[in-house]
């Protein structure tokens, strides 16, 4: 019996000394991966540093319930008890400051503490005068998503444009980019295209960048000239992914509900400006696409005929419920999105595959309305998949000089 155990015990030892020889003969960037679930955001970071860029000063806070510390305390609360510093006003993105609202939003108050919240998602998109009078600082912290065409990040351009107007200083509190921070893929507008909020200024699609590396690119690359300051994470790497880093997901908008989601949004999402339901109000919008005329199975058969790696498009039926969203309560028929390899995924390239497919199963029924040139950042995209038949790696390879030089450009303003 001794015996028996005794070669149990050596086994055990042996395994223990391979797995510490395998743990020190890592690369590096596996090492690394021994941080996952420990990033603090830029609010916890601003707390520690004792709130030393706000002390002293009058501020304005735009945010909604993203902007939370990493154990889910609110901005508002953390900045309106802080004695080193003034909380003035809060000022609301698209959704609101609760984050629940899928329409326009009107000028309201907080009910806990009682502060003005201005819209900036209502009569006006960019901070008035009268609404910063007063104020030493805005601060900005609201979860990105990641893609050009989320409202949120055209929010902080008008907001830095306004500080730079009336002399304010504007504070960034850092957040991750939840779809990582290496992947840059999609088209890059011309600048006649940009001024709204969902194409702010000419970048990629997918960018690869977080809310304080733009904001140090908008400032100063596009010129807008604000006096900046971000606070940067701690211990966020660009691998990560949002569930990589501890931090609690909350949906960033009413129908941004699915990490899986939001990583598909950058290609997938675009086909929302085609003739496309994307199950808003559902439980995983952005994970399927479909329309009342579609044919399911033709379209998952042509589909899976073509090459999009780490995803696989199903036959799919659902009925959107979001209120003012297209299709609302009809059945629309068209495909499931499983995303098996988020690393091997180009979700632009697989965006593109995706819509082609609806157009070729559907050609007399299927078409795409302006904002598709808008969101996929090439005015060419819709002709060149349908009427020229181009394949999607083609038109991506035409993008793919400019994504160079912008990767390029980005160096300058990373953070990590």
């Amino acid at each position: 019996m001794k015996t028996f155990f005794r070669k149990q015990l050596y086994i055990l030892l042996a395994v223990m000394a391979c797995f510490a020889f395998l743990h020190q003969a890592m690369p590096i960037e596996e090492k690394e991966k021994e941080i996952i679930g420990n990033v603090y955001p830029g609010i916890d970071v601003l707390a520690e540093r004792n709130f030393d860029v706000l002390k002293g000063k009058k501020v304005g806070l735009i945010t909604n319930h993203t902007g939370i510390s990493r154990d889910g305390k609110s901005d508002i609360d953390i900045l309106f008890e802080t004695k080193d510093l003034k909380l003035v006003c809060l000022f609301s993105p698209e959704h609101g400051i609760r984050g629940n609202a899928d329409e326009k939003v009107d000028t309201a108050k907080d009910e806990k503490t009682g502060l003005i919240i201005h819209s900036l998602y209502g009569k006006t998109q960019k901070p008035t005068k009268e609404m910063l009078e007063g104020l030493d600082a805005l601060v900005f912290d609201i979860q990105d998503i990641g893609t050009r065409f989320y409202t949120y990040i055209g929010t902080m351009a008008y907001a830095m444009r306004a500080a730079k107007e009336y002399g304010i200083k504007f504070v960034v509190l850092d957040r991750p980019n939840p779809i990582g921070g290496n992947k840059v893929e999609g088209g890059i507008p011309t600048m006649d295209m940009c001024g709204g909020n969902t194409c702010i200024l000419p970048i990629p699609t997918r960018h690869g960048m977080t809310i304080g590396e733009l904001a140090q690119l908008f400032n100063d690359h596009f010129k807008i000239g604000c006096d900046l300051a971000v606070v940067p994470m701690k211990n966020w790497k660009r691998w990560m992914y949002l569930d990589q880093t501890g931090l609690i997901w909350e949906n960033p908008s009413p129908n941004m509900k699915t990490l899986n989601g939001a990583i598909l949004y950058p290609g997938c999402g675009s086909g929302e400006t085609t003739q496309l339901s994307t199950g808003r109000g559902l439980d995983r919008p952005f994970e399927m696409y479909g329309a009342p005329f579609a044919d399911a199975n033709k379209v998952a058969a042509n589909l899976a005929k073509r090459k999009t790696p780490g995803v696989r498009f199903i036959p799919y039926s659902f009925t959107p419920t979001a209120k003012y969203h297209r299709f609302k309560d009809e059945i629309c028929h068209g495909v499931f999105v499983i995303l098996y390899d988020r690393e091997a995924l180009d979700s632009v390239t697989a965006g593109l595959h995706m819509v082609q497919a609806f157009y070729e199963s559907h050609p007399d029924l299927y078409n795409a309305t302006g904002g598709y040139a808008t969101e996929t950042g090439d005015k060419e995209t819709w002709d060149l998949l349908t009427v020229q038949k181009k394949t999607p790696e083609e038109i991506v390879a035409k993008w793919k000089p400019a994504i160079d030089e912008f990767k390029k450009l980005r160096e300058k303003y990373l953070l990590y």
